[in-house]
């Protein structure tokens, strides 16, 4: 097993997970199989009870794994299904390390962080990189570990260490290093300066590592001048240092960093050079600038409560950027703050209610994601109500859905107190409960969690169509409420269609207006196995209703046509999915990565 570290210095958020990722395509176009390991040092056991203004978005596995957002992004560069355990935290080793000791593992030795620790670490690392992730049998043949955090950071000492010891313990030949660093632009002088990676990697030197590769990251390309400098003072050859300049978005760091022979520098450090083919990247080249080609928007209002940080979204809006190039449209994302679009904000925030408004009543398509707690609520049953009514395209999406069985329940059933137990314990007309095997004093890995089946329950419902008529689907689930399966039959005779359950035929998957141009709710998230090329169903279908209600509401002749009921009579137009898999874009116009925003809460794609 070979293995590429990435480290980061200087200062937090420079990219570490892209570049990961982006080593892993660049390797996996050279003939080798690619598994990863992230490893954050904090001590949770996993991101499962993080807000997501502490860490974005907690990533959901197969198995059920509350991971790093990154696993995300290995998962959808590279193509592959990681376990809970290629995510490794201080939590899960020193639990493990106590566990030992607890059963007398240790012989009555006094447990220390050296040797203990450190050697949990190294064993997880060994184990983990022999799992298969790729559906192929036996090990990869090269695994990529991201070390999060910085260079210096306290609670990363221990990884420092494990990792030094690992380079040794695996000897030469089977270990790159590729740390990277931050080169500033002064505006005062405009000039690159390299103190700040100087000092990053000496501290790295001094800790045990020594750096294969510098990934320098900056603002425009590194000059001759300033590679020289670094390769003089950190003592790595003038061919490995690369540069990460911004570019308009991720999907092109594989490029730069195949344009720059990072893949013989890693090959080279790996003794790989004789197994490694050149790269591939023609598919990845075609990914990167098929968006430029398309015009046509479509917009969607993202209704949430979490709109001042897009990390809290990610894969949603992942999801939605490879259904809206699979149709041949340029993504337009408003955000809209559940909050605002309250009575109590027009009250309170006049100006914002009425941008909140103005932003949703302008959206071709209308998506409230997943969340918890009560902030926000009255909002998304709002902006519910207005999809349904105005024949808007609305997906909802675990909470989201909720919030639509809510929202019908009191419009149409006139269950004015109609609520979910987690906003209102007290209420008189539940629609939403907590599930019975649930825990209300323990948080963290008790909600019901990754890969559940869910069967259809009527066959010419739009779900069936987009998942291509199959009599069941396996996604992705995160939540520990439900909708009331007591209130089932009332909630379908006034005309609301439960076309998707669980096993059991009690839990709830999907729901649909059978009516309506495109109006679906789903239990389970499916943003977390879109992936390039392979979009998400429910997505597919938000992207396809939400361009023909653009179309149809485009003048003609001078005059606004009206939308009308159903979509194609009752079918989802079709779209040209043909677009070379593609997934990403060149940004123009004021675009930020590729996706138009209103500004209210910028969308930053891991840029570049």
């Amino acid at each position: 097993m070979k293995y590429v570290l990435v480290t980061g210095g200087v200062v937090s958020g420079l990219g570490k997970g892209v570049t990961a990722s982006s080593i892993g395509v660049l390797l996996k176009a050279c003939g080798l199989r690619v598994t990863s390991i992230k490893i954050d040092p904090y001590l949770n056991t996993d991101a499962g009870t993080m807000s997501p203004f502490e860490h974005g978005e907690v990533f959901v596995l197969d198995d059920g794994g509350e991971v790093d957002l990154d696993l995300g992004n290995y998962e959808r560069f590279l193509d592959v299904k990681l376990t809970r355990d290629n995510n490794i935290t201080t939590g899960k080793i020193f639990q493990s390390v106590l566990e030992k000791e607890r059963r007398g593992d240790y012989l009555g030795k006094t447990v220390q962080v050296v040797p203990h620790i450190t050697d949990a670490i190294q064993e997880w690392i060994e184990r983990v990189a022999n799992i298969p992730v790729d559906g192929k049998e036996g090990p990869a043949d090269v695994c990529v570990i991201e070390l999060g955090g910085t260079i210096g950071d306290i609670e990363s000492m221990p990884f420092i260490e494990a990792l030094g010891q690992f380079s040794y313990r695996v000897g030469p030949g089977n270990f790159c290093l590729v740390h990277v660093s931050l080169v500033p632009v002064l505006n005062v002088v405009g000039e690159q300066k390299t103190k700040p990676t100087q000092h990053s990697v000496r501290q790295l030197r001094g800790l045990g590592l020594t750096p294969n590769i510098l990934a320098c990251r900056s603002s425009k390309k590194l000059e001759d001048n300033v590679k020289a400098k670094l390769s003089q003072f950190c003592h790595v050859p003038l061919s490995n240092i690369v540069t990460l300049h911004d570019v308009p978005n991720i999907w092109y760091i594989p490029l730069l960093l195949k344009d720059q022979k990072a893949h013989e520098a890693i090959l080279k450090a790996l003794n790989l050079l004789g197994v490694g083919t050149e790269p591939n990247m023609l598919e990845w080249t075609t990914k990167t600038k098929v968006y430029a080609k398309l015009h046509e928007p479509v917009r969607i209002a993202m209704v949430g409560k979490y709109t001042g940080l897009s990390d809290a979204y990610l894969s949603v809006l992942k999801a939605l950027l490879h259904a809206s190039v699979a149709h041949n449209r340029k993504l337009v994302v408003d955000w809209v703050a559940a909050g605002d679009l309250e009575d109590l904000a027009g009250l309170k925030t006049p100006d914002a209610h009425k941008a909140a408004w103005d932003l949703l009543k302008g959206a071709n398509g209308i998506l409230v994601p997943g969340g918890f707690g009560n902030r926000g609520v009255q909002g998304k049953i709002l902006a519910t109500k207005y999809a349904r009514e105005n024949n808007v395209p609305f997906l909802g999406i675990c909470l989201g859905m909720q919030i639509a069985v809510i929202e019908f329940a009191r419009s149409v059933l006139g269950m004015h107190d109609a609520n979910s137990t987690e906003v209102d314990p007290e209420t008189k007309s539940p629609c939403v409960i907590f599930m019975p095997e649930g825990s209300k004093t323990r948080m963290g890995g008790t909600m019901r969690l990754g890969s559940r089946r869910t069967y259809f329950q009527v066959a010419n419902s739009k779900s069936v169509k987009l998942y291509g008529d199959v009599s069941y689907i396996d996604e992705r689930h995160r939540h520990r409420y439900e909708v009331n399966p007591d209130m089932i039959s009332q909630l379908e005779s006034a005309g609301l269609s439960f076309v998707g359950k669980d096993e059991t035929g009690k839990r709830m998957e999907i729901v649909e207006l059978p009516n309506h141009p495109f109006f679906i709710g789903v239990q389970f998230h499916p943003e977390f196995k879109s992936r390039p090329g392979k979009p998400s169903p429910p997505f597919l279908g938000l992207i396809a209703a939400a361009s023909e209600t653009r179309r149809k509401a485009l003048p003609v002749n001078g005059h606004a046509s009206r939308l009308t009921n159903g979509v194609c009579n009752g079918h989802l137009p079709k779209a040209k999915t043909t677009i070379h898999n593609g997934n990403m874009f060149t940004p123009s116009n004021g675009a930020l990565n590729g996706v138009y925003t209103n500004g209210s809460g910028r969308y930053i794609d891991g840029s570049l």
